[in-house]
């Protein structure tokens, strides 16, 4: 059993971040990152690098017959790099993580027909991403998902609250089968954000993204998708909200309008 974990290779754990490994495998490499947990963080910045690149190109999302021809000449060049080094061989396989996003119909657009230029997101419109980015990075975290726990909740909630300077309340979701597990800091339109991450019994993981609105602009609930993974949010007053999950969009609509009654009741108190 020792020497099955001495086995993980650069490339399995590329095959790891871009999902094309078989359930069993992907067991197999993340018992692998528990026991060299040095190399986890440079794992989650591969993971992060790929959400980024998805998300960044999911408004030019098209599927065309050339896309596997595309994905087969990535792996040569991928291949032939492969006695470069490191380094190198890092720069090939983000060319095959932006490929199999071609697959999957998200590529730039300068590879196949000119296209009007990539405006930057608004703020209510980069929410999402950043929620769903999130939500890749940390719901998939075996043993460090949160900094800090439930067990903690008083301290989370003022630590949060303090950095986002907002009177942070921490919904209950238990009336829909979601316990918290914890949250931690994250970076939201280049300033300090929130976190909080649930589960059901299942272990099913949703997270709640909270950022601080500069233009304070309102918004209705709006909902966004990619690859599964649904996005329900909304921007009121000084603060934007995202509820985040691999869940039915009717459970997700349940579980935001209870994060916003619980929000603004605490607001208006």
């Amino acid at each position: 059993m020792t020497g099955e974990f001495n086995t993980v290779s650069e490339d399995e754990l590329h095959a790891y971040v871009d999902g094309h490994l078989s359930q069993p495998e992907r067991g197999r490499i993340e018992e692998w990152l528990e026991r060299h947990p040095a190399r986890a963080p440079e794992v989650r910045e591969w993971q992060a690098q790929a959400a980024a690149l998805k998300q960044h190109f999911a408004a030019y999302a098209r599927c065309d017959e050339g896309d596997r021809a595309l994905i087969a000449a990535r792996r040569r060049a991928a291949a032939a790099s492969a006695s470069s080094g490191p380094v190198l061989r890092r720069i090939a396989a983000g060319l095959l993580i932006f490929a199999a996003g071609a697959l999957a119909g998200v590529y730039a657009p300068r590879l196949v027909a000119p296209e009007p230029p990539l405006m930057t997101a608004r703020a209510d419109e980069s929410l999402p991403r950043q929620a769903q980015s999130a939500f890749l990075i940390y719901a998939s975290e075996v043993r460090h998902p949160v900094e800090v726990g439930a067990d903690q909740q008083a301290h989370l909630a003022t630590w949060l609250g303090k950095r986002l300077d907002y009177a942070l309340t921490i919904p209950d979701l238990s009336p829909l089968g979601f316990s918290l597990v914890g949250g931690r800091l994250v970076p939201v339109n280049d300033t300090a954000g929130a976190m909080l991450m649930y589960e059901d019994s299942t272990g099913q993981r949703l997270t709640v993204l909270l950022g601080r609105n500069a233009k304070n602009r309102e918004t209705s609930f709006r909902t966004a998708s990619q690859g599964g993974i649904e996005t329900l949010y909304w921007i009121g007053g000084e603060i934007g909200y995202a509820v985040t999950g691999e869940v039915s969009r009717d459970l997700l609509q349940k579980i935001a309008n209870e994060c916003y009654r619980q929000f603004e009741g605490s607001a208006a108190s």
